[in-house]
Formats: C-alpha cells, structure tokens, sequence
C-alpha cells in the first residue's frame, strides 16, 4: 500500500474535489499521517491530529452474482452500487477498497440500458462523494438517459456532494429519515510544506518557463494572485456544480445556491427539492416493482 501513497496524495492534495467536509478531514489527516506531514489544519481553521483509516472502510469490495456485469439484478432491476469515494478512473466495475470509479458507473449503465431484461435501474449510492474530474461528465450521461428506463437513485444511507450529483441525474431520489443530500459544493485544499522542508534543511528550487508554472506546488507558498486563479476555477467549478443540480431536479440555481454546500437529513431535503421521497431502501424499491409491472 506504500508505494500508491503517492498517487493517492495527488488526487487528494492541491486538486478540486466534491466531497464531504467530515470525509476530507479523515482522507487529509490519514495520508498527512502517512506521508509523515504531522498535524494538518481542519476546514474551518483549527488543527487535527492523524487519525487512521482501513483501506476498505466502507467494505464493498464482494464480488457480486454476476461476474460479467458490475450490478445484481433484483428481478427485473439492474442495480448498480456506487459506494465509497468516487474516483475517476478505478478500472473495476464495482466498488473496490472502498472507492467506485466513474468509469465503472458509465461502463455498468451502458450495459444495462442496452439489456432487454433490464427493465429499470436503481443507483444504490451510499458515498460522501469525490473527484471532480470526470463527475459531471458521467452525471449528464445518466441525464441523457432518462425517459429510456426508469432511474431511480435510491440512497443507503447518503449521497453527498459528487455522489448528490449523480443522485440528480436519476428520475427519481429516494432517502432514508436518517439519510441526507446535499453538500452541492467544491473544496481544494493546498499544502505547504515550505517550512517543514527548510526545517529539514532542504532547499527546493524550480526552474521554469513561465512565470504560473510553479504556483500550488506544496514546496512552496501559495501566493495570492495563485490563489485568487485557483478560487476562480473552484467557484467555475461550483457553478456548474449548481447549474447542473437545478437543471436535473428543476428548481432554481438560487435555490441550490442559498444551499451553501450545507447537507439536509432525509425530509429536509425534500422540503428544497433535492430529493423526491423519505423511504427506507426497500420500501423504494418495492415502490419502484410496483411501478414497472402495474
């Protein structure tokens, strides 16, 4: 595990991310732990020390009854899990060490929709969210599929910021009393490690073409115009996050906006339209037999 510390640190570190406060402290204290940074800042300005962090933590990783598909189905019912943190590119067609990849998400879809004994899908989302990259893209594929079969997002537990974003897409949004939607937001956080380096005496130098070329690399400070650019591409980022959050459950971008990334439990979320009904899983997924064979 070691050796992908560093791969994980940079799809964690100084990249956007649409993901749950709670979950980002726990990812950032585990791998500053790790990487040996030490304490890190919490997001709202106080420090946490390291915590540790199963590398399946969510515990999804069973192979399903189908090994030529990434879903079950549960009668006539494609379901497809999305559990974990969502990443881009996972290269797995179910969730595996407690991540689902989009890539995953996009490949189990196509082959549901195009099955003929598929009659209806359910997207079984329990995850806090995840990367930006690749998310929306994914999220207006299962837009563009509606009115094909029908696509229920039904929650167990929660669907928070990217996973709320895929939720969206669905015809329909199904969450527990003691679940929750929301966190329609984007969160970058850069590290700088400049003073633990000089501390350590080591002395970083770039050399480079282009006076940005350097800007959020963690050897060094983030200057404020980097800053000032990089909130733009966040609040770019937010933008679209809020445009496609109205456009798929149509209600007002002010409406999705005023959200301010907060989260709602279960019937609250109901009350601003981000989603349709309070409902334990199965009772969803009856509502949806009911549907499909009435």
């Amino acid at each position: 595990m070691n050796h992908l510390l560093p791969r994980l640190a940079q799809r964690v570190f100084n990249t956007p991310l649409m993901l749950h406060p709670r979950k980002a402290e726990i990812v950032l204290a585990a791998l500053s732990d790790r990487l040996g940074i030490g304490l890190i800042g919490r997001l709202d300005g106080s420090t946490v020390a390291p915590l540790a962090m199963e590398d399946d933590d969510y515990g999804f990783a069973e192979p399903g009854n189908n090994p030529r598909t990434g879903y079950d189905m549960v009668g006539p019912v494609a379901v497809i899990p999305i559990q974990g943190t969502l990443v881009q590119k996972l290269g797995s067609l179910r969730p595996w060490s407690g991540m689902t990849g989009y890539d995953g998400i996009r490949q189990n879809l196509f082959t549901a929709l195009d099955d003929s004994s598929v009659k209806a899908i359910v997207l079984d989302i329990d995850s806090p969210g995840g990367e930006v990259a690749g998310c929306f893209d994914i999220v207006d594929t299962i837009y563009a599929a509606r009115g094909s079969k029908p696509i229920w997002a039904i929650l167990n537990e929660s669907a928070y910021s990217a996973a709320y974003a895929i939720a969206s897409a669905a015809d329909k949004i199904y969450v527990p009393r003691t679940g929750g939607v929301g966190s329609i937001g984007v969160i970058c956080a850069h590290v700088d490690m400049s003073q633990a380096l000089t501390s350590a005496g080591i002395k970083v130098t770039f050399i480079t073409y282009g006076d940005t070329k350097a800007d959020g690399h963690s050897e060094i400070p983030l200057s404020e115009d980097a800053k000032k650019r990089f909130q733009a591409d966040i609040d770019t980022m937010g933008q679209l996050f809020v445009d496609t959050v109205a456009r798929n459950r149509n209600i007002s971008a002010a409406t999705v906006r005023d959200t301010q990334a907060a989260t709602f439990m279960g019937d609250k979320g109901v009350a601003l339209g981000l989603a349709d009904e309070v409902a334990a899983p199965d009772a969803a997924f009856r509502a949806l037999i009911k549907q499909i064979t009435a």
